[in-house]
């Protein structure tokens, strides 16, 4: 039996991943499909605090779904954290007859979401939506899959150099504390090294991975490092290490930083934010809420958000095996 809803809003929250204007045009456009008014916020949770919000139609949402970053802006609310805050939001969706909220985001934005139906009864669905691949209960969050294949694709560049001297370059990607794009990125490129939060990995054991990578006939290494590696204070830092025990290499070290969250989604994310905006809409309309949407074995899934913001998404133990196997 279908739930009686009012008014859908949809924002986007936190850091922005590609993806997020393909799953705001499947949100609108399957409220259109099922008769539901839907606004889009402009600015996150900071558009509800200061009544910033445009009614949506299929029309208004075109020409978006290959667009990387967000139509709807996005910021992070230091007001909205408060109780006081999150009770200003609540008066601009009473004011717009808006009951029921799609958040696309990440931790932080579910955690949001979460609070505003705890507190206020709004009924919210999460959309996960960050490059970081770091929420429970999908296979992959959304913008993860273009992310990585940025990440790959300026490290084949790099190799390029690296190769054409006797040079070892340490690439330092985003994942904060999750280490999956590390990981993937530097199976996917070659690395002979990856550095990740889950795998720690003690100075001694690189160099001497290293040692091994220079007698065998390498003039030439990447190591991957996860952002949120805990080896040393920074790359830099570690790297001025390794350059001392190994005169024989040249350091470089290359941060890719931002471009690895802008750019046209690949198709994959483009697909899965399609399917997640669209499932996301059914969930309110079947009565449910308060849960984040996923992928898990091609099927659409939810998990309650506070299970998701939990603890992080585990790597697969035979990616970690696969690296150690072909990275000799």
């Amino acid at each position: 039996m279908a739930y009686k809803l009012k008014k859908i809003g949809v924002l986007t929250s936190g850091g922005d991943a590609p993806g997020m204007n393909a799953a705001v045009r499947a949100v609108v456009r399957s409220a259109v499909y099922n008769n539901i008014e839907c606004f889009g916020i402009y600015k996150g949770y900071e558009g509800l605090i200061i009544d910033d919000l445009v009614k949506l139609n299929a029309r208004g949402v075109n020409n978006i779904v290959n667009k990387g970053g967000t139509i709807l802006k996005s910021a992070r609310c230091v007001e909205f954290r408060s109780k006081e805050g999150r009770t200003k939001a609540k008066a601009t969706l009473d004011k717009y007859e808006i009951d029921s909220l799609v958040v696309i985001g990440g931790n932080g934005s579910l955690t949001g979401a979460m609070l505003l139906e705890e507190e206020h009864g709004i009924k919210t669905i999460g959309i996960p939506g960050t490059i970081d691949n770091d929420l429970v209960g999908t296979r992959c969050t959304l913008g993860y899959d273009t992310a990585l294949n940025t990440a790959v694709s300026a490290i084949d560049k790099i190799r390029d150099t690296a190769s054409s001297h006797n040079r070892l370059f340490f690439i330092e990607v985003m994942g904060k504390g999750s280490g999956h794009i590390a990981l993937n990125a530097g199976i996917g490129a070659g690395a002979e090294e990856v550095l990740i939060p889950e795998q720690g990995m003690g100075l001694d054991r690189l160099l001497d991975s290293l040692k091994k990578s220079e007698k065998s006939g390498k003039s030439s290494s990447i190591i991957v490092v996860s952002e949120g590696d805990k080896i040393g204070d920074n790359v830099f830092k570690f790297s001025s290490h390794i350059e001392k025990n190994l005169p024989h290499y040249e350091i470089r070290v290359s941060i890719l930083g931002h471009i690895q969250r802008g750019g046209s989604p690949t198709c994959f994310d483009r697909v899965l934010a399609s399917r997640m905006g669209v499932h996301a809409v059914d969930c309110l309309m079947s009565g449910q809420s308060n849960v984040m949407v996923g992928i898990i074995d091609d099927k659409m899934v939810t998990v309650p958000i506070d299970k998701a913001i939990k603890g992080g998404q585990k790597l697969h133990e035979d990616l970690v095996r696969v690296c150690d196997i072909i990275s000799i």
